[in-house]
């Protein structure tokens, strides 16, 4: 069973508390939205987990292993992957070479064939086979975030972390990432879903958790923290016209 332990995470930049001891655990198929202002420790948080940034104290456990001193690399072989806000595709090198790369890089030594049939099975899973020869710089933003998905499935991880997946996506696209989350999830994938996007966030997600400046004030599911004071407060503001224009301004930018 899939199974990550985050304990008492601190981060530190300057003088600036970003992490207060945040501990939380995912157990199994887990689909989890992570939520919280701008500023909150989102992609701090999502920084250590993946291995870019360390923690100033605390640990990250991922299937018994310890995680958290890992450069990026060693934890996606491990098992945790994630895409970003802002896609990173190889952009002058086709959509089928872009899956190779995941797949070469965590096994040096992998049959070229096996990794083209498993990559081309990607693609139909995406259905995107039929721009499997066209350029990454010629694909459309919802395009770009399904092609990053499509690496993270080449990695094949247990937990796969989506930074604003729906962020500059056609609604149409939308819906289809929509889909493809609930497929990936259903196939035995715990997901962490980062969006400001709440519609989506309760949408999609069985369990929520809820930053504030470092702070985890919140864990469990959607209804529950959706009428949460603490997260109101924080967050979600109150339903009505004097913080609607504030609130859906914060839910636009990324933290």
């Amino acid at each position: 069973m899939i199974e990550l332990e985050v304990k008492n995470l601190n981060k530190r930049f300057g003088g600036l508390h970003v992490l207060k001891d945040v501990s939380f655990g995912i157990k199994g198929a887990e689909l989890i939205g992570l939520i919280g202002p701008n500023g909150a420790g989102k992609t701090t948080l999502t920084n250590i987990l993946d291995g870019a940034i360390k923690p100033n104290s605390g640990t990250v456990y991922l299937n018994g292993q310890r995680i958290d001193q890992l450069p990026p690399f060693e934890v996606a072989k491990v098992g945790l992957g994630r895409t970003f806000q802002v896609t990173r595709s190889f952009r002058r090198m086709t959509v089928l070479e872009n899956l190779y790369v995941p797949a070469l890089a965590k096994h040096v030594a992998a049959d070229k064939t096996e990794v083209t049939n498993k990559a081309l099975e990607v693609l139909d899973f995406l259905t995107m086979r039929h721009l499997r020869n066209e350029y990454a710089q010629a694909l459309s933003g919802g395009q770009q975030k399904l092609l990053e998905l499509g690496r993270l499935l080449m990695l094949d991880p247990d937990i796969i972390i989506l930074d604003e997946p729906f962020a500059g996506v056609h609604p149409t696209l939308m819906e289809i990432i929509y889909e493809y989350i609930r497929k990936v999830n259903e196939e035995g994938k715990a997901i962490v879903l980062i969006s400001h996007q709440m519609d989506s966030i309760f949408s999609l997600c069985k369990r929520l958790l809820v930053l504030n400046y470092g702070d985890l004030i919140a864990d469990g599911a959607p209804e529950d923290v959706k009428n949460d004071p603490v997260v109101v407060d924080a967050y979600l503001g109150k339903d009505d016209d004097e913080n609607s224009d504030t609130t859906n301004n914060e839910k636009q930018n990324s933290a």
